[in-house]
């Protein structure tokens, strides 16, 4: 049941993966403990796809699109393969050995995991695992961060209420499951944790694991427009970030945050060591940094677009070297570019208007291509002419987005994407050696 030994071996692990990684053209937002990392242009993209009554077969599904230019059917949807029922998918993490993808549903807190390394354009369903919440109390399996030979889930709800006060939950890497650990609800250091769960990341080197916060099943599974209007719903937000020691997994400091801070990017460089985030109810950037005496402090740094009109910023992709950030903000259909090059400082330096509504982001390693999908939650997603349902592929120059390839899923009666991951055929595979794999 203790992962404290493999934690510890971990740290070796990260950091031959981070040297290994500044060659390779992977996503940017993946555990730094994975291996089988792609080298060069990478070949499909996996789409989390909720399903939508009466559309196709109405189910969640993963749908595999070709993203390589060279590739006969670049830019077409090659694969699909469905669950059988609507659990709202959202979120997707690949193990270490990067050879399975995770897969969860925040309704019914079923997981799902695929085998996209055997091959990766016709991934296969192997294992559902529908235990999270009797073994837990926890529900909606949110994050799926990958440690050595295990799962680590944070979880957006419970059992009991379907309210935010949950935890994260360990499985090994089989589906069995292994440990949980509730979010703080105690005062560390003159910060009460509110004890809700979101985002997932981890600093090896400095044996820091931070958590974000969203809010529960009673709030994520109801019509945005009339939660917008309940005042005391609004309430039940998480405005706090928690750090854990990752070798106890104990709760060392709660930072407060304001507004439900979301997706977590670490800037893991040499000399770096900070951490960003963006708040989805008072579009604010946060930097989590160590001041002078050690401690770790959250301070807004930014603005995302004009916070009175709640432009929602839903994802962040931070760049290879961290000195840069897209941030899609849901209500506007904007994604937006910051310079960090001071991460005190943050400036946006360009935006575009990629959809009536966008949200996950993703880049390639090498800040050539960036993907874009619309679909929030279910309930979320804006009704009528503005109900976009897209991947969009960008090219990236520096400059300006220009569309590169585009799959409409509601004219393909494929629902709703949400999140995105990357995948390559075997011979171009990098190990950590640098060596290509079969």
């Amino acid at each position: 049941m203790r992962i404290h030994s493999r934690l510890i071996l971990s740290f070796c692990i990260a950091t031959i993966v981070s040297v290994a990684t500044a060659s390779h053209a992977d996503e940017t937002c993946n555990s730094p403990y994975m291996s089988g990392l792609i080298k060069g242009q990478e070949d499909f993209v996996h789409v989390w796809t909720l399903g939508v009554p009466g559309m196709g077969d109405g189910s969640d599904k993963l749908v595999t699109i070709s993203a390589n230019p060279s590739a006969k059917t670049y830019g077409k949807v090659i694969h699909k393969i469905s669950v059988g029922g609507r659990g709202e998918a959202h979120h997707m993490g690949f193990t270490d050995d990067r050879k399975y993808l995770w897969a969860g549903g925040l309704d019914d807190s079923k997981i799902y995991v695929f085998d996209v390394g055997s091959n990766p354009s016709h991934p296969t369903l192997i294992k559902t695992i529908d235990d999270l919440s009797a073994k837990t109390g926890y529900a909606g399996p949110h994050t799926f961060y990958a440690l050595p030979g295990r799962m680590l889930i944070g979880d957006l709800s419970n059992a009991a209420d379907k309210g935010g006060v949950t935890g994260m939950t360990v499985y090994n890497n089989k589906g069995d499951f292994i440990a949980k650990y509730d979010m703080p609800t105690t005062t560390i250091k003159q910060v009460k944790g509110d004890g809700y769960g979101y985002d997932i990341a981890v600093n090896p080197a400095k044996n820091a694991l931070l958590t974000s916060s969203f809010s529960g099943w009673n709030n994520y599974m109801r019509d945005l427009g009339e939660l917008m209007k309940d005042p005391d719903a609004m309430k039940h937000f998480g405005n706090s970030m928690v750090m854990w020691n990752l070798k106890t997994m104990q709760p060392e400091q709660i930072l407060a945050v304001p507004g439900a801070p979301l997706e977590i990017r670490w800037a893991l460089a040499e000399g770096q060591n900070w951490a960003i985030t963006a708040t989805a109810l008072t579009s604010q950037l946060w930097l989590v940094s160590r001041d002078p005496q050690g401690l770790w402090q959250a301070k807004d740094v930014a603005q995302i677009g004009d916070p009175a009109k709640i432009p929602l910023p839903v994802d962040i992709s931070i760049t290879a070297d961290a000195k840069g950030l897209w941030v899609n903000t849901f209500m506007d259909g904007t994604t937006h570019y910051f310079d960090l090059t001071d991460p005190q400082h943050p400036k946006e330096t360009y935006s575009k208007h990629t959809g009536s509504q966008v949200n996950m982001v993703s880049q390639s390693w090498d800040g050539r291509r960036v993907y874009i999908t619309s679909s929030l939650l279910s309930k979320w997603d804006k009704k009528g002419k503005d109900n976009e349902q897209f991947l969009r592929a960008f090219h990236w120059d520096g400059h300006e987005l220009t569309p590169a390839f585009e799959i409409d899923f509601t004219k393909e009666q494929l629902g709703r994407p949400h999140h995105m991951k990357f995948t390559a055929n075997p011979p171009r595979v990098a190990s950590l050696t640098g060596a290509s794999v079969r």
